[in-house]
């Protein structure tokens, strides 16, 4: 079933020039975007996104970090769309990712670690929804999806 997931490109892939390395892997796997824009993120989001993190004393950092350039948003959409891209972003600590996965091939922290990736089909849904409006996401059929999935997986 197609999933829609949910990925912020951070500031610090922002400053290192690695947008087009970084969107480019998601297309690259065969995942469309329908959804794309640059932010600059506020407090009040921030705050929001980051809740289970507020009472952290680490919280200022993140949110100061996440605000120190703009990031760029972006939705993609795919069979199993969350897996994947969470496959493909690696984890977390960007030293301890595997070589081939975003974080392991271009991050070496654990707060700058070039992107957010959405961890569950519910927490992208709402993530989609706190970053896009609905005009701003794209229904649209792409020419290579039959040779992306198989149709048995388009039909399921």
């Amino acid at each position: 079933m197609m999933e829609r997931t949910f990925i912020i490109i951070k500031p610090d892939a922002v400053q290192r020039s690695l947008l087009g390395e970084i969107i480019g892997r998601f297309e690259r796997k065969g995942l469309k975007i329908i959804g794309l824009k640059m932010m600059q993120l506020e407090d009040s989001i921030l705050e929001e996104h980051y809740s289970h993190l507020a009472d952290k004393p680490f919280f200022g950092t993140i949110r100061d970090f996440m605000k120190s350039t703009p990031v760029v948003g972006v939705v993609l959409e795919g069979v199993d769309a969350v897996n994947a891209v969470r496959l493909i972003v690696g984890p977390t600590k960007g030293r301890e990712a595997d070589a081939g996965s975003i974080r392991g091939d271009l991050s070496m922290s654990i707060q700058t670690n070039v992107v957010h990736a959405s961890d569950s089909l519910e927490n992208a849904k709402a993530e989609i929804s706190r970053f896009f409006k609905d005009e701003e996401i794209f229904s649209y059929k792409k020419v290579d999806l039959n040779f992306v999935y198989s149709e048995d997986e388009l039909s399921q």
